[in-house]
């Protein structure tokens, strides 16, 4: 079986050197959205236009606009609402990190389980970010929401591999591939689709623990959005002294306080983490 694993790495590997990886393309509606929010004469009813010819998109961009997070004194009826409540390049951030979720599907049931997963997990990640970067940092919550979503996208090719090629493998190895291999992929990904240069290191930067740069940036938020939610378990990070974690410095927060027991918080983040499902 290790052998496998070997041969999963190598072609991986050798595809990537060799220019050859077939990278994942962001969906038509993303595409859309962000063409029209780069446009300096774009105007709302632009995007809007383009996310209501997505149905599920327009009610799920509603619901984040009646969300306790933004919540204003009348409730939203409508996507031209929302969109001027939210702003042009919150909205089209927004609309690009939920049209991604479809491309975490897949016809083998052992894949799509992980996919899936991947999803959910980087949803939660999205969440906390977005509430770190609001109450602790100059980063906007926005983009911080993206690298949360995006910040796991190269297993996406890996497991598209194992899934073409019927490959048989524990959840073990494939894990060990996973953890090897994503970051590189991840940030070849977010170049081609040529997102901003600050969120295009991050699936490289964000398991790094003592990462030392010279500002906080979206690889911290991301950091420690992922520690938080692995507070309390057996994952092997937690068995590293926080206080070493130079990022907390950087995002000015304690790393021996759990910000699950701090009720206001806690709360932005669970329904930022709602949010997105």
């Amino acid at each position: 079986m290790s052998n496998i694993v070997e041969t999963i790495k190598t072609d991986l590997t050798d595809a990537i050197e060799n220019d050859k990886l077939v990278l994942p393309t962001l969906p038509e509606v993303a595409l859309q959205v962000r063409e029209i929010a780069e446009n300096e004469d774009s105007a709302i009813m632009d995007l809007v236009k383009v996310i209501s010819n997505d149905t599920a998109l327009s009610a799920r961009i509603i619901r984040v606009c009646n969300s306790p997070l933004f919540r204003g004194s009348r409730a939203i009826e409508n996507l031209n609402m929302a969109v001027s409540r939210l702003g042009m390049a919150y909205t089209s951030n927004l609309a690009m990190g939920l049209a991604m979720e479809q491309m975490f599907q897949a016809t083998s049931d052992m894949i799509d389980k992980r996919l899936r997963a991947t999803w959910q997990k980087s949803t939660e990640v999205a969440g906390v970010c977005h509430v770190l970067a609001q109450h602790y940092t100059r980063l906007k919550p926005d983009q911080a929401t993206l690298a949360g979503l995006v910040h796991r996208i190269g297993v996406l090719p890996i497991l598209r591999y194992v899934e073409d090629r019927d490959i048989q493998i524990s959840s073990i190895m494939l894990d060990n591939v996973i953890d090897e291999i994503h970051p590189r992929i991840g940030a070849m990904i977010l170049q081609k689709w040529e997102f901003p240069k600050e969120l295009q290191n991050v699936p490289l930067e964000y398991a790094n623990l003592h990462r030392e740069v010279p500002a906080a940036d979206y690889a911290d938020l991301v950091l420690v959005a992922n520690l938080q939610l692995i507070a309390g378990t057996d994952h092997p990070w937690t068995e590293v002294d926080w206080k070493t974690i130079s990022a907390f410095d950087r995002l000015g927060l304690d790393p021996e306080v759990d910000m699950n027991e701090e009720e206001d918080l806690n709360a932005q983040m669970e329904a930022a983490m709602a949010l997105l499902k």
